[in-house]
């Protein structure tokens, strides 16, 4: 029985990462740093689990003496702070909606009475700047935790951050269904033992989620219904807390006959 939905949110609760390569390279500006990230050097860094983690690993590509490398990596902290600042600016504007069938989702699993978490290796800033422009101002109160990177030690592919989630929720992992949209999301819900559902944004469209549960474009809703093939194999237009509870059970029960195998 499902008792809880953990989500990821770059990507996952919306295609924020454009917005995020944006304020990064507006950062760069503020910090008189000759730095551009473009799309395709973005989609490469994106394997690099957090922001700040984000730059160093930058920086130890660039073609420079090891003393200014080190320089660089000192400033880490106040350009990363900077291009929080501008993230938050941006989605405040509102130049990054929530994907096709979240709002939907949400509300529904609350009116079934599951509680909500989120699972994020970003900050809580973006967490609470995100959720704050299209929930309102109590929309951080929909949900029962909120686990974020500075909270844990080991960030995505490792499982610390829903392992917290779980721990807060009081729940145990088979109780509980994560949403992920990357590969390190996928292997971070998956270690930490849960059900999980991937919807690749286009930043991660293409890449290996041969361990999903379940992987579908997007939740969908009425005015963006699954594609036929995902609608069949979900059983109906779109993923619902009903849809949800019979794939959920249907894997429980199949993990239980082959552990009864073995």
């Amino acid at each position: 029985m499902i008792h809880a939905l953990i989500f990821d949110v770059d990507g996952t609760l919306a295609d924020t990462e454009e917005t995020h390569r944006q304020a990064f390279n507006y950062a760069f500006v503020r910090s008189e740093l000759k730095w551009e990230w473009t799309q395709p050097l973005y989609r490469e860094l994106l394997k690099i689990s957090g922001g700040k983690e984000r730059i160093g690993h930058f920086i130890c590509t660039l073609p420079v003496p090891l003393g200014e490398k080190a320089r660089l990596c000192r400033l880490v902290p106040a350009i990363h702070h900077t291009k929080t600042e501008l993230y938050t600016e941006l989605i405040a504007e509102g130049s990054c909606p929530l994907r096709p069938g979240v709002l939907r989702l949400l509300a529904e699993a609350e009116e079934a009475g599951l509680r909500l978490a989120i699972a994020s290796t970003t900050t809580a800033a973006n967490v609470d700047a995100l959720l704050t422009r299209h929930l309102g101002r109590g929309g951080l109160r929909q949900f029962f935790t909120i686990a974020c990177s500075d909270l844990v030690q080991a960030k995505k592919p490792a499982p610390d951050i829903y392992r917290l989630a779980l721990s807060t929720l009081g729940l145990a992992a088979e109780q509980c269904v994560a949403f992920e949209d990357s590969p390190n999301g996928l292997r971070a819900a998956k270690a930490a033992g849960l059900f999980t559902v991937v919807t690749p944004s286009q930043w991660t469209a293409g890449e290996n989620f041969a361990g999903a549960d379940l992987e579908l474009p997007f939740l969908g809703d009425a005015d963006h219904p699954l594609p036929p093939p995902q609608a069949e194999a979900v059983g109906g237009h779109w993923l619902g807390v009903a849809e949800l509870r019979s794939l959920h059970a249907a894997a429980l029960q199949s993990s239980m006959a082959e552990g009864a195998r073995r």
